[in-house]
């Protein structure tokens, strides 16, 4: 199984832009990848400090349960914990989608089941692609007007990191 997967990295405590692009820079190492702009959204369905985020398309050849594995592991490089549901995060990497998979389990969910709920994850996904259509949801475009009104700037180019260590 190969395909472009993609997946929103997020990040509200520490330095997060500068978190956001060590994960860039790991991301990159697992295979060709882009990167969206980078954005800051106001939290959406939890309270903190804004969050800053994009969107990567990574072209891999891994599975989806490999990959989710690998994306947990650079959560817990960055001290990722999970105090309560939508706490505020040093990092959060969320596969998105992998090419036209379709999975339902209680841990991996393809594509993600609220992406085309949330605009710091829609403007990002397409920003890379956007023609982007996914089973179960059809053309993501369709869900802009819904997210209209959520709070979010793009701040830009990304600009990923020089620095080879974790910005804890």
């Amino acid at each position: 199984m190969s395909g472009t997967a993609f997946i929103g990295l997020g990040a509200n405590l520490g330095d997060a832009p500068a978190t956001l692009g060590w994960a860039w820079q790991a991301l990159q190492q697992l295979g060709p990848a882009r990167v969206s702009s980078l954005y800051r959204s106001a939290p959406f369905e939890a309270q903190g400090p804004d969050f800053f985020n994009a969107v990567v398309a990574l072209d891999t050849p891994e599975p989806p349960e490999a990959l989710l594995e690998r994306l947990l592991a650079l959560e817990q490089q960055q001290g990722r914990e999970r105090p309560y549901r939508n706490a505020p995060r040093t990092l959060d990497l969320d596969l998105l989608a992998l090419g036209s998979e379709q999975r339902m389990g209680t841990r991996l969910q393809l594509p993600h089941p609220r992406l085309h709920e949330r605009a710091f994850v829609l403007l990002p996904l397409l920003e890379l692609a956007p023609e982007l259509a996914l089973p179960g949801l059809g053309a993501l475009q369709a869900y802009l007007p819904a997210v209209a009104g959520q709070g979010i700037e793009c701040l830009g180019a990304f600009e990923p990191l020089t620095r080879q260590q974790p910005p804890r």
